[in-house]
């Protein structure tokens, strides 16, 4: 009785709000005043009466909070259900339902629920759905959102959208879908997204897109796609805007793949395995904003690739193996408000390859020094490489105190035990000399940071200026030398003195001390090979390249991309190799 009582009440409520005294079927009046507006304007969010009547008492009715879920307490339950009755007349108990809104997620569904025709959401999320046959959404004509991601379909029917002439919203990510039948889309003349990342697909052709005329965003995200279409991608998608292709295992583009793509405003084609890009693959996107093609292996871009993108605002082409920056890529670029150049090495810049772009606002480089290029640039990233800044040599006050204070103890330290060394008798004189040898080899390093602290406060507060110079010049060299002669013949030596002090531990009785004609020979050899070691780089520039130069600090710290195959061989020899081996 109590449920028929409810009935009744909600037809009544529903059927008073459709037959309004003074005014027209479907429509309502502003209060008392002696207008009257259509009823699809009542209680949707904007005062459309000037008296803002159609928006009073709105969260009093009923079906306006129709939720139905097993938390809410026994009385709303009963009249939500009701309601939603009233809307859909089925809908599976597991579900959750809002007026023609249906939500069925992480209910173990293994085939599409059965519902009233009326349906207009549909959410089917983290099931367990395997396929999708023909006509499965056929009767539900009102469909503008449906929601399948994260389930096992693995199959989906040429014919399973048909009849879903009102979809807006179509998502079909993280699937197994290895394969779209052409024309499968078809009946989807209102879609306006569609989501297919996450899926094994490796191919489509362009025929699989037939009937989208009306969308506008489509992704594809990791869909394990190797090549496109060699028609264009936007024959039958012409308001195409959004279009993202990133993480594929893409290695070609044809110039005809964006051919019919004049709407586009955004394309991602980030980490594919693009090698070469044709010189017009881009010349339709004259509308495009937005372009990413970072993490791919482009080693070479043609001269006019950008030519037509003027209303470009962000490139990335961060990440590739790009071996040079023509003088004019970014020439016709001149909206340009952001630019991704990060692990690219640019050994011709110049201030002018940056000037068309009056209006670039964010740039990111490789290197710091870089920088100094675009002074116009309100935003260049990166400002420091961990030791040197965009405007000092040494990045921070702890690295400038630390060189200073490292400089003067290795200095005067190793210099105060050589005089003592020298004062007091030793038992030991061959092992005395070896201690000074020894700290001789320290001193030279206490050398290089005593003239790393005087370029420092040379360059303070411009270095950005002179980072190239510096890292090009002959001090700059000369005091990397140093350095990596002090570090080899340091450990050398160390080598050479713990062998010593392990024979005679080992051999105490024996004659395998060396004599002074040995340590002699041994220091004066250890000293050649300090300098051939440190001195080998200087020797040629095709070989090694600017060996000493590729930081601010003129020390070999680490090797990139571009450094020479035989610097890269020398430094890992060094200091993986010798210095381990004798550590050992």
């Amino acid at each position: 009785n109590l449920l028929f009582f409810l009935f009744l009440e909600t037809v009544s409520v529903l059927a008073s709000r459709v037959v309004v005294e003074g005014c027209p079927l479907g429509q309502f009046p502003c209060g008392n005043m002696s207008v009257c507006l259509p009823q699809v304007l009542q209680c949707n969010g904007h005062r459309d009466c000037k008296n803002g009547a159609d928006e009073e008492h709105c969260d009093d009715l009923p079906f306006h909070c129709c939720y139905y879920s097993f938390t809410i307490q026994p009385e709303p339950v009963i009249m939500c259900l009701m309601i939603c009755f009233l809307a859909l007349q089925q809908y599976p108990v597991s579900c959750d339902c809002t007026k023609t809104e249906v939500e069925c997620v992480g209910v173990n569904l293994r085939v599409v629920p059965h519902l009233s025709s009326n349906v207009t959401w549909l959410s089917l999320k983290s099931n367990d759905l395997r396929e999708l046959p023909d006509d499965v959404f056929s009767k539900y004509i009102d469909l503008q959102r449906l929601f399948l991601q994260n389930n096992s379909i693995h199959t989906v029917s040429s014919h399973a959208f048909s009849g879903l002439f009102r979809l807006r919203k179509l998502f079909l990510s993280q699937n197994f879908i290895t394969s779209l039948g052409p024309d499968v889309f078809s009946d989807l003349h209102k879609l306006q997204w569609l989501v297919l990342d996450q899926n094994p697909l490796r191919s489509i052709s362009h025929d699989i897109f037939t009937g989208l005329k009306s969308l506008i965003f489509l992704s594809m995200v990791n869909t394990s796609l190797v090549e496109l279409s060699e028609l264009s991608l936007c024959k039958y998608m012409p308001l195409l805007s959004w279009l993202d292709f990133a993480e594929n295992q893409i290695n070609v583009l044809n110039s005809s793949t964006f051919l019919a793509c004049s709407e586009l405003t955004v394309l991602s084609l980030r980490d594919n395995k693009i090698k070469t890009l044709p010189e017009n693959t881009f010349q339709s996107l004259q509308a495009l904003a937005e372009l990413d093609l970072s993490c791919n292996r482009i080693a070479d871009l043609p001269n006019s690739i950008f030519e037509n993108l003027k209303s470009l605002l962000k490139l990335n082409i961060s990440h590739n193996p790009l071996l040079r920056i023509h003088a004019g890529h970014f020439d016709h670029l001149v909206q340009l408000e952001s630019l991704g150049l990060e692990d690219i090495e640019i050994p011709a810049i110049q201030t002018k390859m940056f000037l068309p772009m009056g209006k670039l606002t964010y740039i990111y480089f490789k290197d710091f020094q870089y920088c100094s290029y675009v002074p116009h640039v309100r935003k260049c990233k990166p400002n420091t490489d961990g030791i040197s800044s965009f405007e000092d040599l040494l990045a921070n006050v702890i690295l400038r105190v630390s060189v200073w204070v490292m400089a003067f103890i290795t200095c005067f330290g190793n210099l105060f035990v050589i005089g003592m060394r020298s004062c007091i008798r030793a038992e030991n004189n061959l092992h005395a000399v070896c201690i000074k040898v020894l700290c001789c080899a320290d001193c030279l390093m206490g050398v290089y940071l005593f003239f790393l602290g005087v370029f420092d406060v040379k360059f303070r507060g411009e270095y950005n200026r002179n980072a190239l110079l510096w890292m090009e010049s002959q001090e700059c060299r000369t005091i990397g030398f140093l350095a990596m002669l002090s570090s080899e013949v340091s450990v050398l030596l160390l080598t050479y003195l713990t062998l010593e002090k392990f024979l005679v531990i080992m051999f105490p009785f024996s004659h395998l001390r060396p004599g002074k004609l040995q340590t002699g020979v041994v220091l004066v050899s250890i000293w050649l090979l300090g300098l051939l070691i440190a001195g080998i780089p200087l020797l040629s520039d095709d070989l090694f390249g600017n060996y000493y130069g590729r930081n601010g600090v003129c020390f070999p710290l680490h090797s990139d991309r571009l450094e020479k195959p035989t610097a890269k061989g020398y430094s890992t020899g060094i200091f993986l190799g010798d210095s381990f081996c004798l550590f050992v």
